[in-house]
């Protein structure tokens, strides 16, 4: 992927006195330090990163920070979804206050979703909140996770139940970090990209389906596209509602299932985005058994999350097991379980799903006597056991 030399691209998000700027450019990272000038008047940085993303990029970051005059602080925290605990924010709090952070000094988050979802937590609470910036490195951060404030942590009993909505000051994104990306976590990003086209834009939902082979060898003009146009969906959706109330529910579609399953793995061995892919053909499928969308709009999503790389079916879990996972998860009102369900490509609804509908449509693909099948799968993996473990971990 060679994108140096093409033009610096701004997209805005526009949310009153909280509005920034998601800033994309190749070989930005060299120039994150002059780029925070206008964004705080403190010398004190706390760069925010985990062990895979610190040994590419950290010396780097720290270098650019200190030319442009600033005292960075590293904390470098364990990678993976299990680092999402309050353990871990006390870690970074007890860094801050040992190195007399103020109001004014500020936090950047380093690397993929996990790191900008802990940083963001960690500025919302230290002295009722601190400027924190997105410095996203994975396909997953840059299209999705580092835009649009929500910050937060797991429970052992769901995924970002412990959280804060907390704007960042700027989102500033490298593609070419992208180049040292594991091609599993390439894949898995693509699957909020495709989740993009299918709640909001058929026209971008097409392009995908005619570039997924390019965007497999990370040519860097479709690279750029899906990166931008992901970024412009999520602006728009969190400009309209920024506290999700109404219409960023949208941004959820996959992920009521994708969250049950990982939470049932214990957040091992399926990452978020494979989870989210699966979840985006089965609540096709779900909408489709509802009445909701003909076949032919599932099939789309199926044949796009096939040959993106993605698995489609829901491991043969329980749905006793599924359906607990479901009801953990914080778009649960009222005790019903709150969906989003294509009615077409680049348009879905937000409506609740009663817990026979989806008993039924469990059987009809798995029959009535489904049990959790042996080795990595969801529900293999009990919630509580695996939970204990993670908090011994930190």
């Amino acid at each position: 992927m060679s994108m140096t030399g093409l033009a610096e691209q701004i997209v805005p998000v526009t949310l009153g006195e909280r509005s920034y700027d998601i800033v994309l450019h190749p070989g930005l990272l060299a120039t994150v330090g002059e780029r925070l000038s206008a964004l705080t008047t403190s010398p004190k940085i706390g760069v925010v990163t985990d062990r895979h993303v610190a040994s590419r990029y950290l010396q780097g970051t720290l270098r650019s920070l200190c030319k442009a005059g600033y005292d960075p602080t590293p904390i470098i925290l364990p990678p993976g979804e299990r680092t999402k605990t309050l353990g871990t924010i006390a870690k970074i709090l007890d860094v801050l206050a040992r190195h007399k952070f103020e109001r004014q000094s500020l936090l950047l988050a380093l690397g993929g979703g996990v790191i900008g979802d802990v940083t963001g937590f960690a500025a919302a609470i230290y002295q009722r909140g601190i400027p924190f910036v997105q410095v996203p490195t994975t396909l997953v951060a840059q299209v999705d996770s580092s835009v649009g404030g929500k910050t937060g942590v797991d429970h052992r009993l769901g995924k970002n139940l412990i959280g804060a909505f907390y704007q960042p000051r700027a989102v500033l994104i490298d593609p070419l970090t992208l180049r040292t990306l594991p091609r599993r976590e390439w894949i898995a990003g693509l699957a909020e990209v495709i989740k993009y086209g299918i709640i909001a834009d058929e026209e971008f939902f097409t392009f995908l389906e005619q570039e997924i082979p390019a965007l497999l060898k990370l040519d860097e003009e479709p690279v750029l596209h899906a990166i931008k146009r992901s970024c412009e969906i999520k602006a728009q959706v969190v400009a309209a509602d920024e506290r999700e109330s109404d219409r960023r529910r949208i941004l959820n579609y996959g992920h009521t299932i994708g969250h049950a399953l990982e939470s049932l793995a214990g957040y091992r061995g399926v990452i978020h985005g494979e989870a989210v892919g699966t979840g985006l053909v089965q609540e096709a499928e779900l909408a489709c058994y509802m009445g909701l969308c003909g076949r032919e709009v599932g099939e789309r999503i199926r044949s796009l999350v096939q040959r993106a790389g993605l698995s489609e079916q829901v491991s043969p879990a329980s749905f006793t097991s599924l359906w607990g996972a479901m009801q953990h998860d914080k778009k649960v009102a009222g005790g019903r379980v709150i969906g989003v369900w294509p009615v077409r490509i680049g348009e879905v609804v937000i409506r609740p799903i009663e817990q026979q509908v989806c008993a039924a449509w469990f059987q009809s693909k798995h029959g009535r006597g489904s049990r959790p099948s042996s080795g990595r799968q969801p529900g293999k993996h009990p919630v509580r056991r695996k939970a204990r473990r993670k908090g011994k971990s930190l």
